[in-house]
Order: structure tokens, then sequence, then C-alpha cells
């Protein structure tokens, strides 16, 4: 086996055994020592090929967004923002790892790394409007909604909801929790924010 291929697997290994800590732990509790007791990594090997916890912490990321873009692009539909997040919640059923990444990235990012992580999920955030713009284009808008009026209230709607899950509301509880109760309700406020909640026929 030549060197750079014994190098790659052996980075390989690490960055496996860090995204297995980071999903089931989360940042705040991993630990580089937990990390190479657990999986037989000497610190010398994992400092010789990493920098340390934040650079795994970004890798992991990146391959978590990246997972899910790959999933969201072969199975996504392109004019459905109803059925794309219906979809997202059974990947990150499917991949619970992956959950626990995303969503801390997403709601309790580590602060030193929120510049990073927000780089990291660019494509993700794009690929959401995309879905958004794509839906819109196959409905039509009430008179004196722009589709640039509707772009916008989806990213205050989006950062408002995420802002929530974020806040005191959930204060103490566990991220799985957390997790289920924001796609359980992402599904909502997406009919919500689609289709309203008032029958027209019922206002006075």
């Amino acid at each position: 086996m030549k060197k750079s291929e014994k190098t790659e697997r052996t980075k390989e290994r690490i960055i496996q055994a860090a995204l297995q800590e980071f999903g089931t732990n989360g940042y705040d509790a991993f630990s580089i020592n937990t990390l190479c007791n657990a999986n037989g990594i000497s610190k010398g090997l994992l400092y010789h090929n990493f920098k340390g916890k934040d650079e795994l912490y970004l890798i992991c990321i990146t391959r978590c967004f990246t997972s899910l873009m790959n999933y969201l692009r072969q199975h996504a539909p392109e004019t459905d923002l109803y059925e794309y997040v219906k979809l997202r919640y059974a990947y990150f059923s499917e991949h619970p790892i992956h959950a626990r990444l995303f969503f801390e990235a997403i709601l309790q990012p580590p602060p030193a790394l929120a510049g990073e992580i927000r780089k990291c999920k660019s494509e993700f955030d794009q690929f959401n409007h995309q879905i958004y713009r794509a839906t819109l284009s196959h409905r039509t808008l009430r008179k004196g909604v722009s589709e640039e009026d509707a772009l916008k209230y989806f990213d205050m709607v989006q950062e408002m909801f995420n802002g929530y899950f974020s806040s005191p509301a959930y204060s103490g509880k566990d991220l799985k929790t957390i997790i289920a109760d924001h796609e359980i309700w992402l599904v909502k406020m997406t009919d919500f924010m689609l289709y309203g909640m008032i029958e027209r026929s019922s206002c006075s």
C-alpha cells in the first residue's frame, strides 16, 4: 500500500470515529482523549493529521451537509416545499448521527465556529431558496405580493422558527426532543406559510 493511501485511510478512520463521537455527544462533550481511547487511536497520530477538535468538527459538519444535499438532490421534488420538508424529516429519521450534527450546527453552533458553520451550510441554504422559489413559481400569489416579498418572508420565518428552538422555551431539553419537535412543527409551519390557517369564508 502506498504511503498516501495509508495516510488517507488513517484520516478516514479518525473522521468516522469523530462523526460517531460528535453525533452522539455533541461538540461540548467531545473529548480528544475519549475519541482516541475508544477507537485505539494515538493522540500523536491524530494531531499529525488534524489540528484538533475544531478542525474535526468542521469536517464532520461538512460531511453531514454533503450527505444531506446528495440525498435531497436525488429525491427532493423540485416544486413542492411541503413534500421537501417531509423528505428531510425522513432523512434525519434514518440518519440520527447526521441529525444530531445538523441540528447542533443550525440551532446550537459553538460560538467560535459559527462563521465557519455558516459557510458549511451555504449550499443547503441556497437549495432551500431554490425549492421555495420553484414552489412559488407553480402557484398564484395574492395580489400585491411579489416573489421577492415571499422569499423575504420565508427567510424571516425560518430565522424566527429556528430561533424559537434555540430560545429558553427549549432550555434544558435534550437535543433528540428538540430535533423531533423542530421537524414536526416545520411541516406544520410550511403548511401554514403556504396555505394559511383561516378559511376566508369564516372571516366577516
